[in-house]
């Protein structure tokens, strides 16, 4: 369980700006009207935002 967590924070900090910059042009210049990239899609931003999740609630204590 404890890697799970550690692999979710360090997915979240390594993937966060590629998905959401990067993916939004391409999200803008295709159409991607398969279910099964919109799944995925879903899928990876949930994993970032999981992780951000994780690391906010073990990190949380030192910005207070």
């Amino acid at each position: 369980m404890k890697f799970a967590k550690f692999f979710l924070v360090w997915y979240s900090q390594q993937f966060a700006i590629p998905f959401w910059i990067v993916g939004h042009v391409h999200l803008s210049l295709y159409n991607y009207g398969q279910l099964k990239e919109a799944v995925i899609s879903i899928l990876m931003h949930l994993g970032v935002a999981i992780g951000f999740w994780i690391d906010w609630k073990n990190n949380k204590d030192k910005w207070d």
